[in-house]
C-alpha cells in the first residue's frame, strides 16, 4: 500500500537481476584466495538472513584479503544499496569499474540509477549510454535504459526551468518520527486525514527490527489512519482515527468525501477481502464512525485494489489496481455509481494516462475534472513524479503534464492533493534524508491549478419545530441541465457541505419527503475566483395549504413571458415534486418589480405564471392540479429602490392550495 515501498521493491528486483549473486551464481568466483571466498560466502549467508552489518563486515574482510575480488565488491554494493546507503553503493560500484569495466554490463544500470538518486543526471546519462553500447543486453532492458536516458534529458532541462515552489513541512502535530503520507482534506479544510506507518510493537523484547529500507521491515510495521482538526489556524495533535477503521493489519491510502462524512480506504489481508488489498467504505453518523464495509465486486477483485479517490459528487470512484486488462503494472481505474447505488464495472483510464510502468496515487479535485496522479512510466525526474490531466467535455483525458521541478525531484513524490480553492497543495515526500516520508504544504503555481471550487455549508431544519432534518441535495448546471452533485445532510444534526465549482450558473434544490423543496441559485458564470464560501442554514416547510416557496431558477427572456432554457431544470424538479405528491394542488404565482405601469406588470406576471403552468401541464402534470395568477408589483418581498431588490421582487412562486392525498 505504501508508495515508496513499491519503488524499493522494484529497485531491489532490478538489483537482483543485475547482481552478482543471481547472474554469477554458477560462475567461478574471481579470487584465488580461499580465505577471501570463505568470508564472501559468510557474507552471503548473513545477507540472506537480513543481517546486514554482519554481511558488510564479512565482505570487507574478503576484500581486505583480496583487493581485486570484484565479486565481493559487487555483493557489497548490493548490500549497501538494499540497506539504503546509496553513497557507499555508488562508490563501491565505481570500484568494480576500476577493476574491470566490462566484467558485468548490468552494473552501469545500477550506477545510473544511483546517480539519479543524487540528481546527477549528466553522470547517470553517461552510465546508461555506456550500457547501450553493449550488444548483449536484452531488448527489454534496452528499452528501459532508453527511457532512463529520456528522463535524464527531461530532468536536465527541467532543472534549468524550475517552477515556483516553497514547501512548508507541517508541524510536529502531524509529522512525527514515523512516515506520514496520503493526506486528504475536507472541502472546508477543517479536517485532515492521513496514513501513518507505525511499529506493530516497537518495545517487543528480544526482537531486532530490520532496517526500514529492507523488504523485511514490512513484517514489523503497520499502517493506520490518523486525523487532525484545524484549530485557530493550526492543526491539532493527530490522533489515531480509532479501532472502528484501524486494526492490527494495514489500513490507509484513503479518500474522504468533501463533507468529511464518508471515508473510502484501503485495507489488506482482511477475512472478508477478495484480494490482498481491498477498498472499504466507512460512514460517519452523528460524529461517530459506523462499521466499515467492503465495497465488493466489481471494484474489488482477487487482485490488488487500493488508493481510492472519490469525486466531489460521490458518483465516481478512482482507484489503483494490478488486475488483468491494464496497460502496465499498476493502473488507474474508475467506477461510476449506478442508480441502485452499487458500483459499476471499472474502466481503465486508458493509455493516455496508464503506461507500462506504475500509475498510482490518483486524486480527483472537487472540480470533478482535474486529476493529479503519480507515475514512474511517464517522462519525469527519475523516480515517481506527480502529473496533472483534465477530463475533456467528451469524457476523454488530456495528455498528462509533469507539474515540474522542484515539486518533482529525484526522490519519490506522491499523494498530492489540492484544496477546493485550488491554490494550495499537500503531498508527501522523502526529500529530507533521515526523516522518512512527511507531509508538506505549498502554494501551487497558477499553471498547475485546477478550477476553483467554492462550497455551501450549513444545516437543514424544520422551519416550525427547528428539528434537524436529513434532506437530499442536488446541484444542477443551468446551462446543460446536468446534475453535477448529489448529497445528503446528516440525519442527526442536519449539517451539510456541498461543493460548487465556479464559472457556471447552478440551481440548488433541497428536498425531503413531506416537505416543500427549497430552491436556490448560484450565478457564478464568468467568475474565476471567490474569496469566501457560502454559509446558509436551510429551513424546510411541511406541505400545508398556504405554504409557498420561491422558484429561484425560473427565468424569462427580458421584458417577456417566454421561458428561458435555464428554467428547465427547476421546472422538471417541480414536475418530480408533483409526481411524488399526487394529491397536491398548487398555484403558480407571478410577480414583478414596480418599474412600468401597474396594469402592464399584472398582465406580464400572469402570462409568466401561465407559461410555467403550461410547461407543467404539457409534461404530465394534471391541469386540474394547477392554478396560476399574476400579482404584478403587489406583495414585494424587499425594496424596489435598488436593482438587487427589484431582481428579488421579479419572481415566480409555488403556493400550496390543498393536499388531498390520503
Amino acid at each position: 500500500m505504501r508508495h515508496y515501498s513499491i519503488k524499493k521493491v522494484l529497485s531491489t528486483l532490478l538489483i537482483l537481476i543485475f547482481s552478482f549473486s543471481i547472474s554469477f551464481a554458477q560462475r567461478r568466483l574471481h579470487s584465488d584466495s580461499k580465505r577471501a571466498i570463505k568470508y564472501y560466502n559468510e557474507g552471503l549467508k548473513h545477507y540472506n538472513l537480513f543481517e546486514f552489518p554482519l554481511a558488510i563486515e564479512a565482505m570487507n574482510k574478503s576484500i581486505k584479503i583480496d583487493k581485486n575480488f570484484i565479486d565481493a565488491y559487487l555483493m557489497l554494493a548490493e548490500i549497501y544499496m538494499d540497506n539504503g546507503n546509496n553513497k557507499k553503493a555508488l562508490r563501491t560500484y565505481n570500484k568494480c569499474i576500476e577493476i574491470d569495466p566490462d566484467y558485468f554490463h548490468g552494473i552501469y544500470y545500477n550506477i545510473g540509477d544511483l546517480n539519479l538518486s543524487f540528481a546527477q543526471y549528466t553522470e547517470a546519462k553517461i552510465s546508461f549510454e555506456k550500457l547501450l553500447s553493449y550488444k548483449s543486453i536484452s531488448p527489454d532492458f534496452r528499452y528501459k535504459t532508453k527511457k532512463k536516458i529520456e528522463s535524464c534529458n527531461f530532468a536536465i532541462e527541467a532543472m534549468k526551468n524550475p517552477v515556483p515552489f516553497n514547501p512548508i513541512k507541517l508541524d510536529s502535530t502531524v509529522n512525527s518520527k514515523c512516515d506520514e503520507y496520503w493526506p486528504v482534506l475536507t472541502a472546508d479544510e477543517d479536517v485532515l486525514v492521513f496514513t501513518r506507518l507505525v511499529d506493530k510493537n516497537p518495545k517487543q523484547a528480544n526482537t531486532k527490527i530490520p532496517n526500514k529500507n529492507t523488504l523485511a521491515y514490512k513484517n514489523f510495521v503497520q499502517e493506520d489512519l490518523y486525523i487532525s482538526y484545524k484549530d485557530n489556524g493550526t492543526w491539532s495533535l493527530a490522533e489515531n482515527i480509532g479501532n472502528i477503521l484501524n486494526s492490527e493489519k494495514n489500513e490507509g491510502a484513503q479518500t474522504i468525501s468533501v463533507d468529511g462524512r464518508v471515508i473510502y480506504y484501503t485495507a489488506c489481508s482482511r477475512d472478508d477481502g477478495k484480494g490482498s488489498c481491498d477498498i472499504y467504505r466507512c460512514n460517519k453518523k452523528n460524529k461517530k464512525w459506523l462499521d466499515p464495509v467492503n465495497i465488493g465486486s466489481p471494484v474489488n477483485s482477487s487482485k490488488w485494489e487500493a488508493q481510492p479517490s472519490i469525486s466531489s459528487d460521490g458518483k465516481t470512484l478512482y482507484f489503483v489496481s494490478n488486475r488483468s486488462g491494464g496497460k502496465g503494472k499498476k493502473d488507474i481505474w474508475m467506477s461510476e455509481k449506478l442508480p441502485n447505488k452499487k458500483w459499476g464495472k471499472p474502466r481503465n483510464l486508458g493509455d493516455i494516462i496508464n503506461t507500462k510502468g506504475n500509475e498510482i496515487s490518483p486524486f480527483i479535485h472537487p472540480d470533478n475534472k482535474t486529476l493529479y496522479f503519480t507515475s514512474d512510466g511517464l517522462l519525469g525526474m527519475g523516480g515517481y513524479d506527480i502529473f496533472k490531466t483534465e477530463r475533456k467535455n467528451d469524457g476523454s483525458w488530456a495528455t498528462p503534464v509533469n507539474i515540474g521541478y522542484p515539486i518533482n525531484t529525484q526522490f519519490d513524490e506522491t499523494g498530492l492533493i489540492v484544496n477546493a480553492k485550488g491554490e494550495r497543495a499537500f503531498f508527501s515526500s522523502d526529500r529530507n534524508f533521515g526523516t522518512g516520508l512527511d507531509i508538506y504544504e505549498f502554494e501551487l503555481y497558477k499553471e498547475a491549478r485546477p478550477q476553483q471550487v467554492s462550497y455551501l455549508k450549513g444545516k437543514v431544519f424544520d422551519k416550525e419545530t427547528l428539528r434537524n432534518l436529513k434532506a437530499k441535495f442536488e446541484l444542477i448546471n443551468l446551462e446543460n441541465g446536468k446534475v453535477v452533485m448529489q448529497a445528503e445532510s446528516d440525519s442527526q444534526n442536519g449539517e451539510f457541505l456541498v461543493c460548487i465549482p465556479i464559472d457556471n450558473d447552478y440551481a440548488l434544490n433541497i428536498s425531503k419527503e413531506g416537505y416543500l423543496f427549497y430552491s436556490d441559485n448560484f450565478s457564478l458564470k464568468g467568475i474565476h475566483e471567490i474569496s469566501k464560501p457560502f454559509f446558509k442554514d436551510i429551513p424546510l416547510q411541511k406541505i400545508k395549504a398556504g405554504k409557498r416557496i420561491i422558484l429561484q431558477n425560473v427565468f424569462y427572456t427580458s421584458n417577456s413571458y417566454e421561458l428561458d432554457n435555464r428554467s428547465i431544470a427547476e421546472l422538471n424538479t417541480v414536475i418530480d415534486f408533483m409526481n411524488s405528491n399526487p394529491g397536491l394542488i398548487i398555484e403558480i404565482s407571478g410577480y414583478t418589480d414596480n418599474v412600468g405601469e401597474k396594469d402592464y406588470n399584472i398582465q406580464l406576471s400572469e402570462r409568466r405564471a401561465e407559461s410555467v403552468n403550461n410547461y407543467l401541464s404539457g409534461n404530465g402534470v394534471d391541469s386540474n392540479r394547477l392554478q396560476y395568477k399574476g400579482y404584478g408589483e403587489n406583495k414585494p418581498i424587499t425594496t424596489n429602490n435598488t436593482e438587487e431588490g427589484r431582481a428579488q421582487n421579479r419572481r415566480t412562486e409555488l403556493k400550496v392550495i390543498a393536499n388531498n392525498y390520503k
